[in-house]
């Protein structure tokens, strides 16, 4: 009658332990919110320039920070956090001397936007709740057919940005 039981705790203790462990049928496991955007905002040429910036060394290019509606009147007010609905984009091209210009001026001395690089296109998003895993921003990046990058590619985007987090996490700052 002990084996018995015994076997039957044993058995009982068992289930218990597998039913626990176990993923519970119907149970909602929360789901990861992504970190990446995966679609060019529309009307994204008609946002207002925030500044230019020159990057040298392996990237060589000139850029064009642009800003939606919501982003500008925060740049300039100084509000800080950007808040949610914020999208700022970058537009780069490659940096290329202007023999044109060069020959009017005698020297060189000109530099114009050139072919647009393999990853032309990048977008900061701002949404505190669905991005909180990146400090608000969800990332993007996208090549000349408005492919969007693989995640792999967009994985150093918030490490690298979160140097500046007082400024959060945005390098830019507003050229009046």
């Amino acid at each position: 009658m002990r084996r018995i039981t015994f076997l039957l705790v044993a058995v009982a203790a068992m289930a218990g332990a597998v039913a626990f462990l176990a993923p519970g049928t119907g149970r909602a496991e929360p789901e990861a919110s992504p970190v990446f955007v995966t679609s060019i905002p529309p009307g994204y040429r008609d946002w207002k320039l925030v500044s230019v910036a020159h990057e040298e060394g392996n990237l060589n290019d000139i850029r064009a920070i642009l800003g939606n509606d919501i982003a500008i009147k925060a740049y300039r007010e100084g509000t800080l956090p950007f808040p949610d609905g914020a999208i700022i984009g970058r537009i780069a091209w490659a940096y290329v001397p202007s023999e044109e210009n060069n020959k009017v001026f005698g020297r060189a001395q000109s530099f114009v936007p050139g072919p647009p690089p393999e990853w032309y296109l990048q977008f900061m998003v701002k949404d505190s709740k669905k991005y909180a895993a990146t400090g608000g921003w969800g990332y993007a990046q996208f090549d000349k057919d408005g492919k969007p990058a693989a995640e792999a590619k967009l994985t150093t985007c918030y490490p690298c940005h979160q140097p500046i987090k007082a400024r959060d996490y945005v390098f830019t700052r507003y050229t009046p």
